[in-house]
């Protein structure tokens, strides 16, 4: 009860805050997202050793990658376009309200809460905020219990960037998580798994808090027939072996026609032994976060083997049981009921699905959970053009793997089950603002004549033309 109170006494804060300066002017967001700039430049380093603290083995790479570098083009991109996003939007007020002028004003909401996952703690804390600050608003970060070297650095890092009424960093765990969820923030970003996404979705109802969940699901990758298939395995294994496949929107799971498995297995393994030379002792591949994910994966992977299914590791010997380190395994002859084809698999495990016929395949997709990301290996413009039409995802990547996450100048975001709303560039400064329509009049309003006593002839004659 006493952390919980905490919590509120300092949303209280922020919140008094944002009250007494609720319109910050577009230079004073610039020397915030300024400041963030170059505090995470100088901390780029001290992250991305704190990041291989956490995970016991992490590549400086990996980081770069997908935490730094994400990041900064962020960064960049939105301090190019933010003096054009907040340009107040001239709208045409239409012949019924004339004579008027309507616009549309961007206001910040006021405090935001972001909930950080543990796979990528720097880009999805300092990702959301980017947006967070180019709106004009404050925060208050829920970091990660399973990532405390880094929470450490990142605590620095905006403390050094930022003053404490405009941005708070939380720790604890699930119940101090749940606490921070339920406060009543004037929205919440929360990125993590479907089920406690639920769980966030109920805490904040009790306060009507706006939300945008990040969430995921089993992502597909579909091969057609046309696609080189060696083309295919390099696009997909960088997608699953960044980070050791401990993605949000990492393929899942792999569509390929029936009689191609032995070809992508021989394919996948040779050009992983080439990626990773040294296989499990490889200063480039990650290791699994900690020894809970870790055992789950061997569960589910022991449960699929047990059911039938034909694992196909990328290397000898493929798990370091003590170091919590897995390399890729191609699994065939999965049985649907297997934990690997019923939750997202969140780690280096990749199911095959073999298919006879293109329509079976866009048809299983069309039967499952709506995926954060699909993937098509393709080079038939008809085949994209189907697939984009008749499935749903919260983003589509043709011939990549993850990248499209990486898109400033576009939402990311899922759909159903993977999420609701987006966030990245403008989509992110829209979600963090109010677009407020605002109509002008002056001292004449043509309104009066829609104002009983309607039996005058001429206001029967005017409703009589307007609904016409």
């Amino acid at each position: 009860m006493e952390q919980v109170m905490h919590l509120a006494t300092r949303l209280d804060r922020l919140k008094a805050a944002y009250l007494a300066a609720p319109a910050p002017s577009l230079a004073e967001r610039q020397a915030r997202l300024a400041r963030l700039q170059r505090a995470l430049l100088v901390h780029r380093e001290p992250l991305c050793e704190a990041l291989a603290r956490d995970y016991g083995q992490r590549s400086r790479a990996d980081s770069l990658i997908a935490d730094i570098l994400p990041c900064l083009q962020q960064l960049k991109h939105t301090r190019r376009h933010l003096k054009g996003w907040l340009t107040t939007s001239r709208r045409q007020p239409g012949l019924l309200l004339q004579p008027a002028r309507l616009e549309v004003v961007y206001q910040p909401l006021g405090v935001v809460g972001i909930v950080v996952p543990w796979n990528f703690p720097v880009m999805l804390s300092l990702g959301p905020l980017i947006g967070v600050i180019a709106a004009g608003n404050r925060a208050m970060i829920k970091l990660s219990e399973f990532t405390p070297a880094t929470n450490r650095v990142l605590t620095r890092l905006l403390a050094e960037a930022f003053a404490d009424d405009e941005v708070q960093v939380c720790e604890g765990e699930a119940k101090e998580a749940a606490a921070f969820c339920a406060l009543p923030f004037d929205h919440l970003l929360f990125t993590g798994s479907t089920a406690i996404g639920k769980q966030v979705m109920a805490n904040a109802a009790r306060q009507l808090t706006p939300l945008t969940l990040e969430l995921g699901g089993k992502s597909p990758c579909l091969i057609g027939p046309d696609m080189p298939m060696a083309l295919a395995v390099e696009r997909i294994l960088f997608g699953k072996s960044l980070n050791a496949g401990q993605i949000c929107v990492a393929p899942d799971y792999v569509l390929l026609p029936r009689g191609q498995e032995s070809a992508f297995i021989d394919l996948y393994r040779a050009r992983f032994q080439r990626l990773y030379p040294g296989g499990l002792a490889s200063d480039d591949y990650a290791a699994i976060i900690n020894g809970r994910q870790y055992r789950r994966l061997i569960d589910w992977l022991e449960e699929a083997v047990a059911a039938g299914a034909q694992a196909h590791p990328c290397a000898s010997p493929a798990r370091d049981d003590e170091g919590h380190r897995l390399l890729p395994h191609l699994l065939t002859e999965l049985p649907a009921h297997c934990q690997l084809m019923q939750e997202e698999i969140f780690g280096p495990l990749l199911p095959l699905v073999p298919y006879d016929s293109l329509d079976e395949a866009i048809a299983y997709l069309q039967q499952r959970p709506r995926p954060l990301a699909l993937y098509l290996m393709s080079q038939d413009p008809a085949l994209q053009a189907r697939v984009i039409r008749e499935t749903h995802s919260g983003g589509v990547a043709i011939n990549e793997t993850l990248l499209q996450a990486a898109a400033d100048d576009a939402p990311f975001g899922g759909i159903g089950p993977s999420g609701m709303g987006h966030y990245h560039g403008r989509e992110g400064f829209l979600t963090f603002s109010k677009a407020k329509t605002v109509l002008r009049r002056g001292k004449w309003s043509p309104a009066a004549l829609l104002q009983p006593p309607y039996d005058r002839w001429y206001k029967k004659l005017l409703l009589g033309w307007l609904v016409r």
